[in-house]
């Protein structure tokens, strides 16, 4: 019985360490670009800064990788999530959008914020600092009231 579980463990040490050689994607973007969503409107400060500081990690294409992205699987998940936030919104994909997608994306955020939903839970588990405080999501209601009038 002691011999299974040793060779149980082993197995699972030798795969913890050959999954470490599979390649992570990068989503570092070296400028900022020019479809970014504060090219497109009018943005004041203390909203970009919220923006970049809650969002932009899954949102955009640049992600502050956390230490524990170097390790596998961990993130082969934060690959996942940021490529699922990419795909449902891109603040630096903003300016691609239709007029029509654009209104649709800033009231899905809107709503989101109403809801809760986002940052989403699992990721405040970690990043506790993303937390949205009622100022925070006033100042970004209002933004996305005053933009879309």
């Amino acid at each position: 019985m002691k011999r299974k579980v040793l060779i149980g463990l082993g197995v699972v040490v030798i795969l913890f360490i050959v999954i470490q050689f599979i390649p992570g994607q990068y989503n570092q973007s070296k400028q900022t670009s020019a479809n970014n969503i504060a090219q497109v409107y009018s943005m004041p400060q203390d909203v970009q800064a919220i923006l970049k500081k809650d969002c932009y990690d899954c949102h955009s294409n640049n992600t502050n990788y956390p230490f524990y992205a170097h390790l596998q699987p961990m993130r082969l998940m934060l690959d996942r999530h940021v490529r699922n936030g990419k795909d449902e919104l891109n603040f630096d994909e903003f300016g691609t959008y239709s007029a029509r997608k654009k209104r649709s994306k800033l009231r899905a955020i809107s709503t989101s914020l109403d809801e809760g939903t986002m940052p989403l839970p699992s990721y405040l588990i970690i990043h506790r600092d993303a937390a949205l405080n009622p100022r925070d999501t006033a100042l970004i209601k209002n933004w996305i009231r005053k933009v879309n009038e």
